[in-house]
């Protein structure tokens, strides 16, 4: 049985992804920060997926926490053995317009960029001889994603931080994609802006302004971005270190 990893799991981008994998037939580990009400409503409904025939786990990991990435690649280990797919969705981000030199404190692009891409390294450090094991066992590579963001192109985003952290996660995938083949295969998932519950109090304005910017006219869900990473898994498997946009054409204005 092969099992996918997915840190940030409770979230909207986050749960559409384990529950695509659940659905598929994946053992899946999603890991939380803060929301254990959220994880652990997450873990029920995806062993409902699975009729019970499968049994999924979520761990509390923030993936800054040295720590508790150790205990994690320690439970893993020890329950199931391998891995053959990591989702790094773990992100962290908040509104400064670019232009506001003071708003953007020394304390949120340290914590930006710990969380957004300190944390997406040292979840494939601890886990490359997990995903390693994987692609012996089934004599395929196995698969990194890393969740991005087309802000790591453009240098448009919620904050200037924001993009350097996705910008550095690209960079890596690029970087890691060469050194860890064949066994390992790296991609860079880019979504433009994700429609949830989230941004049900965005400006009405702002909205529509994303939406008139978006060729295809709609905003991207969570599933869109699980099914890019679902079909990396399944059926783009000659795929590494490369970018997937899923922005319905956002990047083009």
């Amino acid at each position: 049985m092969k099992t996918v990893l997915v840190t940030g799991g409770a979230g909207e981008i986050g749960s559409a992804i384990c529950r695509k994998f659940a659905e598929n037939g994946y053992c899946v580990i999603a890991t939380y920060n803060s929301n254990s009400a959220k994880a652990e409503k997450l873990e029920e409904e995806l062993n409902g997926i699975s009729d019970g025939l499968i049994r999924h786990s979520i761990f509390h990991a923030p993936t800054t926490d040295a720590q508790k990435v150790a205990d994690l690649k320690a439970f893993v280990s020890e329950k199931y053995g391998k891995l053959d797919v990591l989702v790094n969705n773990a992100g962290i981000t908040t509104p400064v317009p670019h232009g506001d030199l003071e708003g953007l404190t020394d304390e949120w692009i340290d914590k930006i960029m710990q969380t957004n891409f300190r944390g997406s390294f040292a979840m494939v450090r601890a886990t490359r001889a997990l995903l390693e094991k994987g692609s012996e066992e089934s004599n395929e590579s196995s698969l990194i994603v890393n969740i991005s963001s087309i802000a790591g192109i453009s240098g448009i985003g919620s904050n200037v931080a924001y993009c350097a952290s996705k910008a550095a996660i690209d960079s890596m995938t690029r970087s890691l994609a060469r050194i860890l083949a064949p066994k390992i295969r790296m991609v860079s998932v880019s979504p433009g802006f994700v429609e949830g519950e989230y941004t049900k109090n965005f400006d009405p304005t702002f909205l529509q302004n994303q939406m008139d910017n978006t060729p295809l006219g709609r905003f991207a869900t969570g599933v869109d971005v699980a099914n890019a990473v679902y079909a990396l898994a399944t059926s783009l498997t000659f795929s590494t270190g490369t970018i997937i946009t899923v922005d319905g054409g956002r990047l083009l204005k």
